[in-house]
This record gives structure tokens, sequence and C-alpha cells, in this order.
């Protein structure tokens, strides 16, 4: 039972990303686009989205701590308050990429490179994936925790890179300088300052940071 779950989450995942990158692929996007529209494309994508997204939720959350166990990083006694901050700084980059969203989003920026585009130009997938890296950190792993949490930053990077080469493709000279000034992984220029720029996005980072903690053993039924 718990090798089935482990891998209907690895499936799922696969899944996921592989109905993604097809339908934003250079080949069968713009055929898409021509067929049902800007909008219509978007709605479709993101119906798509969804429906392997929630499943894959709805997966983990009914078999989560199941499987083989790998150990509990919240032993080791710094491991909390490195959670902590680590969320801030990924629930930052998070909520910063709709404040100041870059060219290759689904609404795109004008590429205007501050805040936390200085941290990198992919934030959102960045955050995401920070925030799978650091419960597989501290929380009790299990295989099926393995699957779903090392899904967030394998899938996020994968899409970060397929967007890249699509946008370097269609993008023209903008999106190459925007490329050409930005980072791919955070912090990899520096870009501390971005969030001395971001004021409110770093705010709301710590807000959402202290509100998930009260409200995780509710919502997730237990304290990591």
């Amino acid at each position: 039972m718990e090798s089935s779950a482990t891998l209907s989450i690895i499936a799922l995942w696969a899944l996921f990303l592989g109905t993604h990158m097809g339908l934003s692929s250079l080949r069968l996007r713009p055929k898409l686009v021509s067929l049902l529209g800007a909008r219509g494309f978007l709605a479709g994508y993101s119906i798509v989205a969804f429906a392997t997204f929630i499943p894959l939720v709805g997966v983990y959350g009914a078999n989560k701590h199941m499987g083989a166990y790998y150990g509990y990083g919240s032993q080791v006694g710094a491991a909390r308050p490195l959670m902590y901050l680590g969320m801030v700084l990924a629930l930052t980059l998070c909520v910063g990429a709709f404040m100041n969203p870059s060219p290759s989003s689904i609404a795109p920026g004008g590429g205007d490179i501050r805040g936390v585009l200085r941290v990198t130009r992919h934030p959102l997938f960045m955050g995401v994936a920070l925030i799978g890296l650091l419960h597989l950190a501290v929380a009790r792993v299990h295989a099926t925790d393995l699957a779903f949490f090392l899904g967030l930053p394998i899938v996020s990077l994968i899409g970060c890179w397929h967007q890249d080469r699509r946008h370097l493709a269609t993008g023209g000279e903008a999106f190459a300088a925007f490329h050409a000034s930005t980072s791919f992984l955070p912090f990899a220029r520096g870009g501390f300052a971005g969030f001395r720029e971001a004021p409110l996005a770093l705010l709301a980072g710590i807000a959402l940071t202290i509100g998930l903690r009260i409200a995780h053993p509710a919502i997730f039924g237990g304290a990591s």
C-alpha cells in the first residue's frame, strides 16, 4: 500500500510536469493559442494544471508519513529557526513574483529588474522549490513525503529551464537582455538588495510564515 501511494505521487508529478511542458511547448502552444485564443488557452492550461495537481495533493494528504523512513531533520537544534527564516525568504519570493512579474510570467511584466527579480528571474518557482526543500530538511520524512516534497524543486527547476528556453526562442532581444541580466538560481549574482526594494513582499512573507506556523497543525495535521 505504501509503495503504491509513493508510485502514485511520482506518477502524478510526472503527469503534471509532462502536461505543463507539452501544452507550453514551441510546437503545440502556438497551435492551441491559434485555435482557442490567448484567454482560451490560459483557461485550458489552468484546468489541466488543477486536474493534475489537486489529485496529487489529495493522494499525498491521504498517505502522509508512509513507507520507508528517512529521518527527522528537526532533531538538529538549529533546524527550526533556519526553517522559519527560509520560509520567509521563500514566501517573499512568491509574493514578490506577483507584485513585480517577470517577462516570462503568465501575466508578463515589463522586465524592470528590481525587487525579487534581482534575486532570481523565477521568483515564484524558486520560492516553491525552496518550500519543498525546507520541508525535507525538517519534517519526518517517509517515502511518500520524499516523493511529494522532492517533486516541488524538481518540477520547479525543470519548469524554469523550459520556460527560459521557450522565451529565448520567442521573446526577442528584450527577453534575451532580461535573461542575461538576471540569475537562474537565487542569489547567484548577489541580489540581497532586492529584498530592500520589496518591503511589502517581505512583510507579507513574514506575516504568512507566522500565520502558517500557527495554523499548520489545524490545516496539515502536524507541527511540520
